[in-house]
């Protein structure tokens, strides 16, 4: 199994967006109030899923422009891609 593979790239992508969200969940999230009366659960799930498409986004622009001169390159793109989208997401909500 290589870096490039499909499969390999997914796992990729969805553990770094994963990270990302309960990171941003964590950094960014709801006040510790409003954690309490709506929950965390709610607002951590919800971050990774962003997170994950915010991953695939960052991966695939980076692929489209060329920069996959190596996996490093697609794995900063992805974590990139992803804080953007909740920083987007938090903004927009």
């Amino acid at each position: 199994m290589r870096a490039t593979d499909p499969v390999v790239t997914f796992f990729i992508n969805v553990v770094i967006g994963i990270v990302a969200g309960i990171i941003f969940d964590r950094v960014a999230g709801p006040s510790w109030l409003t954690r309490q009366f709506a929950g965390s659960a709610r607002g951590i799930v919800t971050s990774s899923l962003i997170g994950i498409a915010g991953a695939f986004i960052g991966f695939h622009l980076a692929e489209l422009f060329g920069l996959s001169r190596g996996l490093l390159a697609l794995v900063i793109a992805a974590g990139l891609g992803a804080a953007v989208v909740l920083w987007l997401w938090r903004v927009v909500r």
